[in-house]
This record gives structure tokens, sequence and C-alpha cells, in this order.
């Protein structure tokens, strides 16, 4: 063997011992924090809940008032959708209405009007029947004074004419106020219908109105603008994204456990997480959610090193009231680490102890 190829064995020797010692100190380091001081962790990043903000109508962007970035309280404005058209079709619709409360007006006229004529038409029965009261009256005198031979029979015949013609009379008188009452039917099935034109008026212009106040977005969350999808000009269509946001009141980390661990924790334990970008801080979260089902799962588990290859999602909220008082501060995508504690009866070491900005 020549010196050459004896130095190049004696470089690869020295860089295995080297990748010897960095793996034991390595594993060494992972022991202390994984199952020396009781500690079970995970990598995430930090994740908040994505709201996208959408046109509930198409139309055309008119404007967006926010940036990429930009901090939103709820309620706030954030973009305008072009309302003209509907504008126009609000105006259309309140003459819609005003002509169907006007046509309500008339038929309840009508109905006045049509109680009037059978007030006239009953006083013409009444008038009717006192006629027809006295000409029988006077027929009964004449039927005596014929039987006793002081009337002519032409007479008496033209007595009961008179009786008839007063039957007949208030006969009409009667048919008068009937029909005078289906009149009266009819103007109050009128009225019925223009006053269910006046309910469609009124809630057709209901709906346009209710268009026209869903053309201001407003934000539904304190958030962070995300990402803007489209720019003013720009015609989206029914719940076309206008722009995305994030809700800094629902914040969390998803890391992953082994089974062993996954299946001792409880939903509300304690998590400790220390970001990449700030490990001076420590933030208390807890634990809302272990998946039921293995995320990495090998093709066959059939020993027990092979199930310790199974990993659980587990997910870490971070309180609510933590992030509003923080909410500023709060930024996603950040990398770090969870901690859990393998014996919940045990306490948190020092360095994890939570440590919050001012």
């Amino acid at each position: 063997m020549t010196n050459q190829q004896k130095k190049k064995w004696l470089l690869v020797l020295l860089a295995a011992a080297v990748l010897s010692a960095a793996g034991f100190f390595g594993w060494q380091r992972y022991l202390r924090e994984q199952g020396d001081d009781g500690l079970v962790s995970g990598n995430g990043r930090i994740e908040a809940v994505e709201i996208d903000i959408a046109a509930q109508s198409p139309g055309r962007l008119k404007e967006v008032r926010v940036q990429e970035g930009d901090f939103v309280t709820t309620g706030q404005v954030i973009a305008l959708m072009d309302t003209d058209m509907l504008e126009a079709q609000r105006r259309q619709a309140e003459a819609q209405l005003q002509q169907a409360q006007s046509a309500v007006v008339t038929a309840n006229a009508q109905i006045a009007q049509r109680e009037s004529d059978k007030a006239a038409a009953q006083a013409v029965v009444a008038q009717r029947e006192a006629e027809l009261r006295a000409a029988r009256a006077h027929l009964s005198r004449s039927e005596d004074l014929a039987a006793k031979g002081f009337l002519s029979p032409q007479a008496l015949d033209d007595e009961r004419t008179r009786v008839a013609s007063a039957q007949a009379a208030q006969a009409a008188a009667r048919a008068q106020v009937a029909a005078v009452d289906s009149a009266i039917a009819s103007a109050h099935a009128q009225v019925d219908g223009t006053q269910s034109a006046v309910a469609a008026a009124q809630a057709n212009l209901e709906r346009i109105q209710s268009d026209i106040d869903d053309a201001v977005l407003k934000s539904p969350r304190d958030g962070r603008v995300q990402f803007i999808v489209a720019r003013p000009g720009e015609v989206v269509g029914a719940g076309g994204r206008v722009l995305s946001l994030v809700d800094l009141s629902d914040v969390y980390m998803t890391f992953f456990l082994p089974s062993a661990m996954a299946g001792r924790l409880a939903i509300g334990g304690d998590v400790r997480i220390v970001l990449d970008a700030a490990p001076q801080y420590v933030i208390p979260a807890q634990i809302s959610f272990v998946a039921d089902v293995a995320q990495f799962t090998p093709k066959t588990v059939e020993t027990a090193s092979e199930r310790e290859k199974l990993m659980f999602r587990v997910r870490a909220q971070i309180p609510p009231a933590l992030l509003k008082k923080h909410i500023f501060k709060v930024k996603t995508g950040l990398p770090g680490v969870a901690y859990v504690l393998s014996d919940p009866a045990a306490a948190w070491p020092d360095r994890l102890q939570v440590s919050l900005p001012q």
C-alpha cells in the first residue's frame, strides 16, 4: 500500500470518527430532551384559520381598501363592489312598490264606494217593501169592496197588477243589493291581491338592498390580510374570492408525536411552544386535537420497532386571550418546537417556564 493510499484511509477513518462522535452527542442530546427530563417534542409551524372574503353576487370590484399584511378589525370595510346596476334595480323596485301601494289605496276606495252603493240599494229595498205593503193593504180593501159590489172588476184587477208590480220592484231591489255584495267581495279580493303585490314589491326591494349591503365587504374577524386575489376593475363571479385573511384569534401549531406518546395525551393538556425566531420566549398552549389515525405508517406493522414509526398529528391551540393581548405581534408560518410532558403530573423544567414579551 502506498503512502498516498494510507493517507486516504486515514482521512476516511478520521471522518468516520467525527461523524460517530457527532451522532453520539446528538443522540445524547435527544435523549436528554426526549426522555431524561420527561419531555417529548415535535417540530411544527404556527398556523391560523384562513378566511376567504368573497363577493356574494357577481359584479365588478370597485375598490380594495387594504394592502397585503394589513391588520383589520371585525366589521372594518375592506372592499367595495360596484353597485350602479343594483341602484337602478332598487329605484325600479321602489317605483313598483309605490305603484302597488297606490293600487291598494284605489282598491280600498272601491270598497268604500261599493259599501255606499249597498247602503243606497238597501234603502231602495226598504222603499220597495213599503210600497208592496201599501199595495197589498189597498188590494185587501178593494177585494172587500168588490165583494160587496161597490168596486168594479176592472179596478180590482188594477189593484192586483199594482201589487205584482210592487213585488217585482222589491225583488229587483234585493237583486241589486246582492250584486253590490258581490262587487264588495270582488273589491276585497282585489285589495288582497294588491296587498300581496305590495308584499312582493317590498320583498324584492329588501333583496336588492341586501345585495347592495353585501357589496360592502367587511372583515368578519380581527385578522391580517394574507393576499389579495382580485384588483379594482376586475369582474368576479358569485362566491369569487377578493382577498384572504388569517384569523388571529384562532392560532395553533401542528406537530407529530409517536404512537406511544400520542396515546397518553389528553385534550386540554399543557404544551410549551418555542419559536426559532424568538427562542427567548416560551408560549403556553393546550392540546385541542389528536388525530385518530397515523399520519406516517410503514407498509407492514409487525414488530415493536415498526410500530414506533407510527406518528400522529397533534394540534396545540394558543389561548385566544393571549392572542388578543399580543395580536399585533402574532405571525403565522414561523417554525418552532412544541414540547409535551411525558408524565402529565411532572413539572415543567425552568427552561420551559412561560416567558412572554411585555
